[in-house]
């Protein structure tokens, strides 16, 4: 499974009850510790042992069976708790139910940009053969939007911009993450751990004027800093970007001169 493939298997959302919502499109464990792994760098503690819910919504088919008791491993392992579902047909909610999860999808989870939860989806029925249709006009572009964070973020504390750039002007703490589907701009010290390019973006950046992090990812490629920043960066202006190869995306840090 490639970087690109696999950060898409999952993302995470905060909700306005403090719980985060892990949206998944994947329900094998053994896949999604794969993407967790990629999207996460593999660090254990990534999360603050915050409650979570698991959204179904994005499943393009579901399955016979979940395996519940993997999934709630995996989270854990994360420091995630998962404490309910949502966008479940009814007999895979019984299973959930029998598991221990609330179902929530009645509940006001909505995410901190202010979109509404998804209906709940039935289990779809086979539908007979149809005549190919002609293909639909390309929709026009949407511009991305840009979340501000004009407050200092500290220690646990997680911020997402989904669908959109997210702009930081009072610096990250360490123990803190930020994540967004665009390019991270933080002006002050860039602590904690930053992803950027969350659903696959490889054109976004993360920009810093003092960068210091525990971990840098953009579209699932990831470089933590568990030997230190090296000297050339530690506390100076610095680009994040990927960079083509013949082969591959790799991760390029680049310090900037400003002024």
């Amino acid at each position: 499974m490639s970087a690109s493939n696999a950060a898409r298997s999952i993302e995470f959302r905060n909700a306005t009850l403090g719980a985060t919502i892990a949206v998944l499109r994947e329900t094998e464990p053994a896949r999604l510790a794969d993407a967790l792994h990629l999207m996460l760098g593999g660090m254990p503690d990534f999360f603050n042992g915050e409650a979570a819910v698991l959204d179904f919504a994005d499943i393009a088919a579901y399955p016979e069976r979940i395996d519940w008791v993997g999934l709630a491993s995996l989270f854990r392992r994360y420091r995630l708790q998962p404490v309910g579902v949502r966008n479940l047909p009814e007999d895979l909610a019984a299973t959930a139910r029998q598991a221990g999860l609330a179902i929530l999808d009645g509940a006001e989870l909505r995410d901190r940009q202010g979109v509404a939860p998804a209906a709940p989806q039935p289990r779809p029925e086979p539908a007979p053969a149809a005549q190919p249709a002609p293909a639909p006009a390309a929709a026009p572009a949407v511009a991305e939007n840009t979340l501000y964070i004009d407050r200092p973020l500290r220690s646990g504390q997680q911020v997402y911009a989904r669908g959109a750039d997210l702009v930081l002007l009072a610096g990250v703490s360490n123990g803190s993450e930020v994540i967004a589907d665009g390019s991270i701009h933080c002006y002050g010290p860039l602590r904690g751990r930053a992803l950027a390019g969350a659903r696959g973006n490889t054109e976004a950046r993360i920009v810093t004027t003092n960068f210091g992090p525990e971990l840098v990812s953009i579209a699932g490629i990831y470089r933590t800093f568990e030997q230190g920043i090296p000297a050339s960066l530690a506390g100076r202006a610095a680009l994040v970007r990927l960079t083509d190869s013949a082969t591959d995306q790799k991760l390029a840090i680049e310090s900037l001169q400003l002024g």
